[in-house]
Formats: C-alpha cells, sequence, structure tokens
C-alpha cells in the first residue's frame, strides 16, 4: 500500500483503497452467501475478483486465502473449503477494520 500512496498521493489513493475496500467487503458478502447457499461457481468468481482487488492494494495475505476459496470451491473436499471460508471470512473482516482505521488516522 505505500507504494500506492507514493504513486498516487495520499487523496488518490485514498480514493483508490476505498473504492477497493467496498468491492472487497461485497465480495466477502457474496462468497458467505455462496457457500451458504451452495453455490460453488458464484463463490469461485467471487473469490477470483477479490485475489484481483487485493492484489491490486497490495494485500497479500487476503489474495492467498481468496485464492485458496476459490482452487477449493470445486473440489471435492467440503472440509477444507470450509476452513478456508472461515479463515477468509476473519482475514477479511481483519483486514477490512485494519485498513479503514488507517485511513481514518490519515484524514
Amino acid at each position: 500500500m505505500d507504494q500506492l500512496y507514493n504513486q498516487l498521493g495520499t487523496s488518490g489513493a485514498d480514493g483508490v483503497v476505498s473504492r477497493a475496500m467496498e468491492e472487497l467487503a461485497v465480495r466477502l458478502s457474496k462468497v458467505e452467501s455462496s457457500y451458504k447457499k451452495g453455490d460453488f461457481e458464484e463463490m469461485q468468481r467471487a473469490a477470483r475478483s477479490m485475489i484481483a482487488i487485493s492484489e491490486q492494494i497490495g494485500m497479500v495475505t487476503f489474495a492467498k486465502v481468496a485464492e485458496d476459496v476459490k482452487t477449493l470451491a470445486l473440489a471435492e473436499d467440503s472440509t477444507a473449503l470450509a476452513a478456508c471460508v472461515a479463515r477468509l471470512m476473519r482475514i477479511g473482516e481483519n483486514s477490512l477494520l485494519a485498513v479503514w482505521d488507517l485511513q481514518g488516522a490519515s484524514l
């Protein structure tokens, strides 16, 4: 994220990060609802878009766990998928809160 702020300046990067956080929150909700419905193709699509967004703003761990969910969404290992979805929800919520807190501090 430091690189993003260096390239775009504070106001530009804040805008990019804010939009990315909003999109990640929507996609995180989509993953959770798709998992509960058993719509694993939709879950895979939501996870794939989360990977691209989180990589763009430097959220490497978030992207890695989303990649795991994407891979497991169409696998036959329901236990591993459940564990990865739970981990994605924890990491996603914690990451979103941390970034929003940092942005609040910079305003």
